[in-house]
């Protein structure tokens, strides 16, 4: 069984605001929050990504600041536009500065069989 990933409620900065295109996410950073719940809903564990997005074809592709990479579903409405800011990643303390966009997701685990 497949794990269920969906994408947590973002508000846009603005109410007007629309998902960004492909083409405003690519070459843009993006800081991406990403919860594991277990099949009950019980916290596994929090991540924090920050990267920039290269391209999407059937997944949307990150390359990270440590040289890693991240694809996630190429759902656009999960991104928002970022509040300018300093963003602090809780698992390493690096500071973001400005990032252009955000994003959070969900992943639940599938029930034990």
């Amino acid at each position: 069984m497949k794990a269920k990933t969906e994408q947590a409620g973002q508000v846009a900065m603005h109410p007007d605001d629309p998902a960004p295109t492909i083409e405003e996410l690519t070459g843009g950073t993006v800081l991406v929050g990403i919860t594991r719940l277990n099949h009950k809903g019980e916290l596994i564990e929090q991540m924090q990504y920050v990267g920039v997005v290269t391209s999407m074809d059937e997944v949307l592709h990150i390359k990270l600041r440590n040289g890693g990479d991240l694809t996630l579903p190429p759902e656009l409405s999960a991104f928002t536009r970022a509040e300018p800011g300093i963003y602090r990643l809780r698992q390493t303390g690096e500071e973001v500065e400005n990032p252009d966009f955000t994003a959070s997701w969900t992943v639940y685990s599938p029930a034990p069989e």
